[in-house]
């Protein structure tokens, strides 16, 4: 209860009422006292009486003193909010390590051992919405980063676990549609339909509905539906310190990968370049040096003197490339 309300006072007889409910003991402060001795030496071991500084004596209560960084919870929702942030600013990478940070301090349920108590009730509720938004967020980063084929064991569980919840629901959708498997996205559509319908008597929201269209018509910007293919060679005479990697024709049977090849005087040497990526030539020597991941089916190019830009058809995003230190700066919608 106290930690409930850090750095606020709480009164004694609020204390009584939600330990005890309407039926408390005739020694109630008595015991609240010694409740309140013990959690002293608890929290402070060494403090002798009246030298505490986290548990203090304020009429008409008690207040527990402690910084925002002492507390879990508080900093669960400081991480939540800062990644949160990064997405927005389409630092997907960042935000998605923030984001795990975040649930990473979570062990268990918010409160377990508190469940069935009145007066926790609304904090383990706003705690857990908290949390299950904090997982859909990294979510969003994960899927931005192109990890759609390892998100959909853990979305099908979360699914399972929150029939309702219509953002997971959109969001195993995704996955699955750029994983190349269309009909289980379709299916899972449905499945929700049906749990809306059988458990609320509704249907399912317009951004849901509205995926399910995009999906039923492939539209480009859900990504490609064929699962990533095999670099394809060919043969290009032009030496771009960067080329596209990965362009695709949407709804078309074969996938087209662009490809480097680097040219001289002997003759053209074909190089095979991953699929979703930029390839980083050197051309002092002919050779391609590494390859950097960007979003789906990458395209046009272009170039400041800081970035190299290159749009992605696939997921219509554009993704920064640092030119000098050959790394992905971020990746942003459109």
């Amino acid at each position: 209860m106290l930690l409930l309300h850090a750095n606020e006072v709480v009164s004694t007889d609020r204390l009584i009422d939600e330990v005890w409910g309407d039926s408390p003991p005739e020694s109630a402060v008595n015991m609240l006292q010694g409740y309140v001795s013990h959690l002293r030496k608890t929290l402070e071991p060494g403090s002798r009486r009246g030298e505490h500084e986290l548990l203090l004596s304020r009429p008409p209560g008690y207040v527990l003193q402690i910084r925002p960084d002492q507390l879990d919870a508080e900093r669960f929702e400081q991480l939540t909010r800062e990644g949160r942030q990064l997405l927005n600013d389409g630092d997907v990478d960042a935000a998605a390590n923030g984001l795990r940070r975040a649930l990473a301090l979570w062990r268990g349920g918010a409160l377990d051992d508190l469940a069935y108590e009145a007066f926790a009730r609304a904090d383990i509720e706003r705690l857990e919405e908290l949390r299950l938004q904090a997982l859909e967020d990294r979510v969003d980063a994960d899927l931005a980063l192109g990890r759609h084929r390892a998100l959909v064991g853990e979305l099908r569980e979360l699914v399972d676990l929150h029939p309702l919840r219509e953002r997971l629901r959109a969001q195993l959708m995704t996955a699955l549609y750029r994983s190349g498997r269309q009909a289980d996205a379709l299916e899972v559509y449905r499945d929700g339909r049906r749990a809306l319908r059988n458990e609320l008597g509704i249907e399912p929201g317009p951004a849901l509905r509205e995926l399910e269209q995009a999906i039923l018509r492939q539209d480009p910007a859900l990504g490609g539906t064929a699962a990533v293919p095999p670099p394809i060679v060919s043969r290009v005479r032009r030496r771009w310190p960067l080329i596209a990697a990965g362009v695709a024709l949407a709804g078309a049977a074969a996938v087209f990968a662009a490809i480097a090849t680097l040219g001289n005087s002997s003759g053209v040497k074909p190089v095979a370049v991953k699929a979703h990526s930029v390839a980083v030539l050197d051309p002092k020597r002919n050779a391609v040096v590494g390859d950097i991941p960007t979003g789906g089916y990458p395209g046009p190019l272009a170039t400041d003197d800081t970035y190299v830009y290159v749009c992605n058809i696939g997921d219509s995003t554009v993704s920064r490339i640092f030119a000098r230190q050959r790394k992905l700066f971020d990746t942003y919608s459109l």
